[in-house]
């Protein structure tokens, strides 16, 4: 039993006179002050990040909601300007100013519906070489 009693007072000996001293209690003590700091300044600069992003977020947002409010704004303006509803009154209610004619036109049939599809279709269908493409582009008559 003294032999254990004598190593274990061995061994707090060695401790206290080896490891725990005080230049390796303030050692320790600093390193870990140190390592606390940088940690803790890299958290709040990486919180300070987040927030600047964030807030550059909110201002880009602020400035689209300012900017939809002035169009709808100027929508509106529009809607309540003498032009528009002129354009209305002739569109649902067939008004017109005086002197003006009102001109009924018949519908499209169906061969001028498709005449330009017709010519793109021929023209679509026609093979050309790169130097007549480059004609047809820069002259049109050609």
């Amino acid at each position: 039993m003294s032999g254990i009693k004598t190593g274990v007072r061995r061994l707090g000996f060695k401790l206290r006179h080896d490891y725990f001293t005080v230049e390796n209690v303030f050692l320790v003590a600093a390193i870990v002050l140190c390592l606390t700091l940088t940690y803790q300044s890299i958290m709040a600069m990486s919180r300070n990040w987040d927030l600047s992003e964030k807030l550059s977020a909110e201002k880009k947002q602020l400035e689209l909601l300012k900017i939809e409010t002035e169009a709808n704004q100027l929508e509106n303006d529009y809607y309540k300007s003498d032009e528009y509803q002129e354009l209305l009154a002739r569109k649902y209610l067939d008004k017109q100013l005086p002197g003006e004619n009102m001109v009924v036109l018949p519908k499209n049939s169906e061969a001028a519906k498709n005449k330009h599809v017709v010519e793109s279709k021929e023209i679509a269908e026609k093979q050309y070489s790169n130097f007549e493409k480059w004609m047809m582009y820069l002259f049109p008559s050609y």
